[in-house]
């Protein structure tokens, strides 16, 4: 029998918004994790040219190979070659590429609860078991090593993210190291979602391919390179697992879009724009840090990177989905109920994402500050 799926709740919500939009209605989108602006400007010119000279065709390119391999000696001294930069058609099929190579079905694997709605689904459509470690605010909504440690029989694995979605918070590098130590001794093969690299607030976030050669690294476009529809990505695999690794590529997805790696290698060194968009995404978190106690969200997640408030709306509702529907009804402002991240706490969470401009950050500031004030528990 195939795998049931939950649905991805945002995307209901999100629905509504847009026959909200359709009626004439002003909506501030803050449910789904994406960049509001585009791909670097050099990065388009050089699709324009491509277009015009280029037919193209199916296609890995050696070029952004090498420049990812570039990446990683000169941020995390790690030693990658080449033929173990595996193009992806962004960092979805990456996922579904690591776990189907490292795992068979009724292989169980840890993974951190609250954490990205894909994960568990994707386990699950694998015929894997997802094995979710609750993580509070004690653990910093993240996965511990001592957690990890303490799971009976071992898993078979483990899907780290950091920083994390829909939290937000960064593993510190003693922590990490302590994980990837764990890992290493009880024969747990590790998975490193690292596309929010490149957006923190305080220290960089570190990745694991400088601690773990045997690890399995997912990277993207979509975030810090703001090309989430570009459908590019990257999947670092040991050596052993390259020969698998690029038949699961050719046979399920064939290659990622030509036009898409000509560009992402221009974007690789559009750093200025870039960490522009970084700085626009601190002063929103700042912002929205400033107003929540004024809305009664006393308790949320530090959002040390990515772009994501997670806050507890346990005060006013045990429902966050009807309290999702209700808030972009009201206000126009949509947001991402919890259920979608944390099948038992969820219920009283709910996302928002400030990957949007600062003017629709305190826009939707606005509009929630009175909603708030007026709410009476469910």
């Amino acid at each position: 029998m195939p795998a049931i799926l939950e649905p991805f709740h945002a995307i209901s919500i999100s629905t509504i918004a847009h026959r909200l939009k359709a009626e004439g209605r002003d909506v501030i989108h803050m449910e789904f994790g994406q960049p509001s602006t585009g791909a670097p400007a050099a990065a388009i010119a050089a699709a324009h040219r491509v277009l015009d000279n280029d037919p193209m065709g199916y296609w890995q390119s050696d070029a952004l190979k090498a420049r990812i391999v570039r990446h990683y000696a000169e941020t995390c001294g790690a030693t990658i070659a080449p033929e173990q930069v595996i193009l992806t058609n962004g960092a979805s099929p990456a996922l579904v590429m690591a776990l189907s190579l490292l795992f068979d079905p009724g292989a169980r694997v840890a993974i951190a609860r609250p954490g990205y709605v894909a994960y568990r689904n994707n386990l699950l459509a694998l015929f894997m078991e997802p094995v979710e470690l609750p993580c509070g605010p004690d653990e910093r909504y993240q996965i511990t090593a001592a957690a990890l440690e303490a799971v009976d029989p071992a898993p078979d694995g483990v899907i780290l993210a950091s920083p994390a979605n829909p939290t937000g918070t960064v593993i510190a590098a003693d922590e990490l190291a302590r994980i990837v130590a764990v890992c290493k001794a009880r024969g747990i093969r590790l998975v490193s979602d690292e596309i929010y690299h490149g957006i923190t607030y305080g220290e960089p976030a570190l990745s694991v391919a400088g601690l773990d050669p045997e690890a399995l690294i997912v990277n993207s476009f979509s975030k810090y390179f703001s090309m989430a529809g570009w459908r590019l990505g990257w999947l670092i695999v040991p050596p052993a697992l390259v020969t698998q690794a690029m038949a699961r590529m050719g046979n399920l997805f064939l290659t990622p879009p030509s036009l898409a790696q000509h560009a992402g290698l221009i974007a690789f060194d559009c750093r200025d724009e870039l960490e522009g968009h970084v700085a626009t995404y601190a002063r929103n978190r700042d912002l929205l840090l400033a107003a929540l106690p004024e809305l009664g969200l006393q308790r949320i997640a530090p959002p040390d990177g990515a772009f994501y408030i997670w806050a507890d709306i346990g005060h006013l509702t045990d429902d966050s989905l009807a309290f999702c529907e209700r808030l972009v009804r009201d206000t126009g402002v949509c947001t991402a109920p919890g259920i979608d991240f944390d099948p038992v706490e969820g219920r009283r969470y709910f996302r928002m994402s400030f990957a949007v401009s600062t003017p629709l950050v305190e826009e939707a500031i606005a509009r929630m500050k009175p909603w708030f004030a007026a709410q009476k528990k469910d």
